[in-house]
């Protein structure tokens, strides 16, 4: 359950909790924490896993606390919309140890009959609400289910901002073909389960019990007690390799698979971080259920006052579309490149639209403490 109480005190998380048990232990729940630099503000967060709780399978404990979400200072690759860093405080809650995989996926669409929308029919008149008005419907022959896949460039790319040099619209790519009709997933079940929708993950999530992390709880998972760090590991990018699956090379070039991998990897091929979770950095971006704002981090309104267990923006906003509708989503992926985004880093975001599939899109799950 999420609460929190005023006071007054003083005691930052990423100190730790010397005396306190095991996250992973059932014992004193709660831990009262100081949230930001001397504003009086006294948080009680759930920490410590409640006794009698059952771990759901698959998942970890994630022990609850007070941090700041946000690019830290020294990484020389944060963009905007990752700053200013500011104070949050989180009650504990469990979470999947790795991505969603295929063999996860296909027990749920095996046991409901969910149809992703990705292999829907396409509704043109739903779908130009969210076009500039006056957009000429395609042929019909494009207008078919589908996705996004990845394709190499031939050449060195000049702008990396025009991203139909690397993506292209494969009629008949979804979760079971992910690069479209001629492929399958056999061999794949233990891989990210990808092309994988807003709508999807939500149906997926009330089908086992589970919802979407919020941003904020993202992070806290990710950083672990390594707060204050570029990367989950610290900030040391020469250990990349060994605990993320993403592009080393040129992008969209060429791929050196210094990592042993050009594209998806199995889950939990790489390190763990400190809280055992596997892949939070590369192989999949992963959804969250918070709006995308372009400016929300910029436009809190009191960077001083720790939001306690935030959902993220109330509206989204995306600079230069103002007709997007975007979700965060967190993690980056085997595409991640130090030459284009690094979004392996803790506090990269991008906002997707909630009816994007893409070959390098899933997401993992988290459950309450009852």
């Amino acid at each position: 359950m999420k609460r929190a109480a005023i006071g007054v005190a003083l005691l930052l998380f990423s100190q730790g909790c010397k005396d306190a048990p095991s996250a992973n232990t059932p014992g004193s729940t709660e831990t009262r924490l100081e949230a930001g630099p001397g504003n009086g503000q006294e948080i009680t967060v759930l920490h410590t896993m409640p006794e009698g709780a059952v771990v759901p399978d698959g998942t970890v404990w994630i022990p609850g606390g007070v941090f700041r979400q946000g690019a830290v200072g020294h990484d020389p690759m944060a963009m905007a919309h990752e700053k200013p860093a500011h104070w949050v405080a989180v009650d504990g809650f469990f979470m999947d140890t790795t991505e969603v995989t295929n063999a996860q996926f296909s027990k749920f669409v095996s046991e409901t009959g969910y149809i992703t929308v990705a292999e829907r029919e396409i509704d043109w008149e739903e779908l130009k609400k969210q076009l500039p008005e006056g957009t000429p419907k395609p042929h019909d022959s494009i207008l078919q289910p589908g996705s996004l896949t990845f394709k190499k460039a031939k050449q060195t790319v000049p702008n990396l901002y025009d991203f139909s040099q690397w993506w292209q619209w494969t009629i008949g790519a979804n979760w079971k073909q992910p690069h479209g009709p001629c492929s399958n997933i056999r061999g794949k079940e233990n891989y990210p389960v990808v092309h994988i929708a807003y709508e999807d993950a939500l149906a997926y999530c009330e089908w086992a019990g589970r919802r979407l992390p919020t941003e904020a709880e993202w992070e806290l998972a990710a950083r672990g007690r390594n707060v204050e760090k570029i990367h989950f590991w610290g900030d040391e990018v020469s250990k990349l390799r060994e605990y993320a699956n993403t592009w080393e090379g040129e992008f969209p070039v060429t791929n050196q698979k210094a990592d042993g991998y050009e594209l998806l990897a199995p889950v939990g091929t790489f390190k763990a971080n400190g809280n055992g979770l596997y892949d939070i950095a590369g192989n999949v971006w992963e959804w969250t259920g918070d709006w995308y704002n372009t400016n929300y981090y910029k436009d809190l309104p009191a960077r001083n006052d720790t939001l306690v267990n935030p959902g993220g923006a109330e509206v989204p906003f995306t600079s230069g579309n103002p007709y997007a509708r975007e979700r965060v989503i967190k993690g980056g992926s085997f595409l991640c490149s130090a030459s284009y985004c690094a979004s392996y880093r803790v506090s990269a975001r991008m906002g997707t639209s909630l009816d994007s599939s893409m070959e390098h899109l899933g997401f993992r799950t988290v459950r309450d403490a009852e």
